[in-house]
């Protein structure tokens, strides 16, 4: 009784974090958790009855091994491991396993993770939200970061706390802006997104395929085209995504792509909705001939339901009949796992009928303990230094400073008119609004208990200054002003006022979209009142999601405006070393903000990412209207200067695409992969404060199919701590790939015409050139024949 009491405690924050999905899900996986909230335990391959079975021979390879393993299990040991809660096979001396762990931005509470009450494993790193981690542009870094949550992961499991693979990281493109869960995300652009998830997989698992163990296994998701939870009525899991074949190739889909063919990814998760008029998680278009066909998705890989969605197939999508052709359906299209108990009820039937036979199941069992062996789960301990590590390597020194160093590159600095970094003369804050003393807040969603939370009151106190603390209103509040007086009268005793407020988890969240981006509850009207007592006044904006800051941004009154995200453990400290000149701001943002009046232009259900009557244009690629803050904006504390790395004369101006398409064939894996060039920037501060930069290129022209994209983000990186008259060269290479187009069928081509890079949001290099010679196809696409 006392760890099904553990278990449940610790399943409160998931529960609340996420609206839940769906509590039979759950109190099924509690019903399997009592037996492994300490006990997740391993097959004795030296005296156990497995011994002499070759999934125990390490000499063979882990689908041979995984084969022999299922080979023996019974049909109704099949259909019972079909599920995220997965009894095993305690004949054979198989331990039960929970599939279903979190890790999006650290080891979180979910039904595979118990954390302790107290003491050893009782917490874990808790880094910012990938939308923050995002907006650092800063891809060493997430490999930084993943390696430390697969390391504590790893951890976790040796004490029988957590399972080994993790279903992170949420890589849909944040399209929407209304979309609750766009803070999990690292953004709106695809190319971005490839080079984050590429980098998070690689620390996740311990490399692109390491041999001879994975680290952990993680988890793309949610596959494909998902981005809507809950709006306007229209709920996730029975909306039908209609997406034409060239969105999915050039917008949805990149980042998975990215994830299993190039990073090697062990699980992909299909996601609730429907593509096309199909359930995704019986959709074999995506399933089978995209993902194992095209992308090389192989058989000791798997794929995992979102929580439930098997049974979506039969209810709301009315997809099939009954439940059982569901189950069957699924498991067919490549299904390999249910999160939830829907496959273990049903496809007994469906066996029994004649639906699916023996053979299917066992595929698919198969694929799940292949990735387990790869992990090491039947061999020796002592052979693995995964297996070593313990309770010492949880929240160490060099985590902690990881969590506050993501934080502080990823705040964008959006307005400062000279007040930031404060004056040293400011010696008393009134730190005022919803968000001024938030603790577990700062960690998003899909969060574990965390080793200690610094809120920006906790910062404000521990950076030196008298603070006096007002709440003045809640995010949501409307008609209560009673607070206003305090928060006024506070301010007028200050020498600075910071507000500190945005969004939180009560209108953006899992099940949680927003109606519209303007400002929630009063919270203008409380800053409109600071704003008349004339002290330097920074407004602090939290939140996953952009807000229209156009008043904001407008009043001379309003001096500053910084947005920091959800940004985890260190959230506070992080703020006022920026606010201070501690540390310099170089953060950009990874969404566009829009105006309020785009939320009335076109629906959250609209797919489409072209301008047309009915449609402004998504992302900033497409979109026709001026945006508040456009994506990639960030200011600095500092000046910079650039060149070209070179005489500007020396950069090409003419490519033959037959030329780069030759070499490439020689030089890389795929051909989107090759490169077209590395432009190089000498990169000067001309300031006086030691600041990075974030390199963004941008290529725009009119090639290939019209319309075209006002601009596309082809390379970046972060330039770290240039100090004042101090140059460095950022190198920015573009493949292929980068500056290709999808035709309507959702090829890939290089097409002929002239191309124009430019540095930065603003252009401050340009150079254009010329791509000479036929167009050629450098990527096909499968054709859905169902559609």
């Amino acid at each position: 009784m006392e760890l099904l009491v553990e278990l449940l405690l610790s399943f409160l924050p998931l529960w609340m974090a996420n609206g839940l999905r769906r509590l039979s899900t759950l109190l099924a996986a509690v019903a399997v958790g009592t037996t492994s909230v300490r006990a997740y335990g391993f097959p004795d391959c030296v005296n156990g009855p497995l011994a002499n079975n070759t999934v125990c021979d390490t000499t063979k390879d882990p689908i041979t091994r995984a084969r022999a393993l299922v080979e023996i299990w019974t049909d109704e040991e099949l259909t019972n491991n079909t599920v995220n809660a997965s009894p095993g096979v305690p004949r054979l001396g198989l331990p039960a396993y929970n599939w279903w762990s979190e890790g999006l931005h650290g080891v979180a509470q979910s039904p595979g993770v118990t954390f302790a009450p107290s003491g050893e494993f009782s917490y874990a790193s808790s880094f910012p939200q990938p939308i923050l981690m995002g907006a650092a542009f800063d891809d060493p870094l997430i490999q930084a970061i993943a390696t430390i949550v697969s390391t504590e992961g790893r951890a976790f499991n040796n004490a029988g706390r957590a399972g080994l693979d993790y279903w992170t990281p949420n890589i849909n493109p944040f399209k929407d802006p209304r979309w609750g869960r766009g803070q999990e995300t690292p953004g709106e652009d695809p190319f971005h997104l490839q080079q984050y998830v590429y980098h998070l997989i690689v620390g996740l698992q311990g490399g692109v395929d390491p041999k001879p163990y994975f680290k952990v296994i993680a988890d793309c998701k949610h596959f494909a085209a998902y981005d809507m939870d809950n709006w306007e009525g229209i709920v996730r899991y029975g909306f039908d995504a209609r997406v034409t074949q060239q969105d999915l190739s050039d917008y949805y889909l990149p980042p998975f792509q990215t994830c299993v063919r190039d990073a090697k990814v062990a699980s992909v998760m299909c996601s609730y909705n429907a593509v096309n008029g199909i359930p995704s998680c019986a959709n074999s278009f995506l399933l089978q001939d995209i993902l194992r066909d095209t992308w090389g998705f192989t058989d000791d890989r798997w794929v995992t339901s979102d929580c439930d969605a098997v049974q979506n197939i039969y209810t709301p999508h009315n997809y099939t009949e009954d439940p059982a052709q569901a189950a069957a359906d699924a498991l067919l299209a490549g299904t390999d796992i249910d999160c939830g108990t829907f496959s273990a009820t049903y496809l007994p039937d469906a066996l029994a009928r004649g639906l699916i036979n023996s053979t299917d199941l066992k595929r698919a069992a198969a694929r799940q303990y292949a990735s387990l062996v790869r992990l090491g789960y039947f061999d020796p301990p002592e052979s693995q230094p995964y297996r070593q590590l313990g309770w010492s390597d949880v929240n160490t020194p060099d985590a902690q400073q990881l969590a506050h160093t993501a934080a502080v590159e990823g705040m964008v600095l959006l307005k400062n008119d000279g007040v930031l970094p404060l004056s040293k003369r400011i010696r008393k804050l009134a730190l005022i609004g919803p968000w001024a003393n938030a603790t577990r807040l700062l960690q998003g969603n899909y969060f574990g208990v965390a080793p200690f939370l610094v809120s920006p009151l906790l910062g404000a106190q521990q950076a030196g200054f008298e603070v006096e603390y007002v709440f003045g209103t809640n995010v949501t509040t409307r008609n209560d002003t009673s607070g206003f007086p305090a928060a006024v009268a506070a301010a007028k005793r200050a020498d600075a006022v910071i507000f500190a407020g945005g969004l939180d988890e009560t209108v953006e969240r899992e099940e949680v979209d927003r109606l519209n981006v303007t400002w929630p509850g009063n919270q203008l009207d409380l800053v409109a009142e600071l704003e008349r007592v004339g002290k330097p006044l920074v407004v602090a904006q939290f939140g996953g999601g952009q807000l229209d800051d156009t008043a904001l941004k407008s009043s001379r009154a309003v001096n500053a405006i910084i947005w920091g995200g959800y940004p985890g453990q260190s959230g506070g400290t992080a703020l006022f070393d920026i606010l201070t000149g501690k540390t310099a701001p170089a953060g950009r943002l990874p969404i566009t903000q829009y105006p309020a009046a785009y939320a009335d232009q076109v629906p959250m259900t609209d797919m489409t990412l072209r301008p047309s009557a009915t449609n402004p244009g998504r992302t900033y690629k497409w979109y026709s209207g001026t945006p508040v803050f456009e994506f990639g904006f960030g200011l600095h504390y500092t000046t910079f200067s650039f060149a070209w790395a070179g005489a500007p004369r020396g950069l090409t101006t003419s490519y033959s695409i037959a030329q780069l398409v030759s070499k490439g064939r020689q030089s890389a894996a795929f051909l989107d992969l090759a490169p077209l060039d590395t432009f190089s920037v000498r990169v000067t501060n001309t300031g006086k404060v030691t600041s990075d930069y974030v390199a963004l290129l941008f290529v725009s022209g009119s090639f290939g199919p019209a319309p075209h994209p006002k601009k596309q983000l082809v390379s970046y990186t972060r330039v770290h701590g240039l100090g004042p008259k101090r140059s460095s060269v950022a190198e920015l290479p573009v493949t292929l790939g980068a500056i290709a187009r999808a035709d309507e069928t959702g090829a890939k081509w290089v097409y002929p015409g002239t191309y124009t890079v430019a540095l930065d949001t603003s252009g401050e290099l340009k150079h254009t050139f010329t791509l000479t010679g036929q167009a050629t196809k450098i990527a096909d696409w499968p054709s859905d024949s169902s559609s």
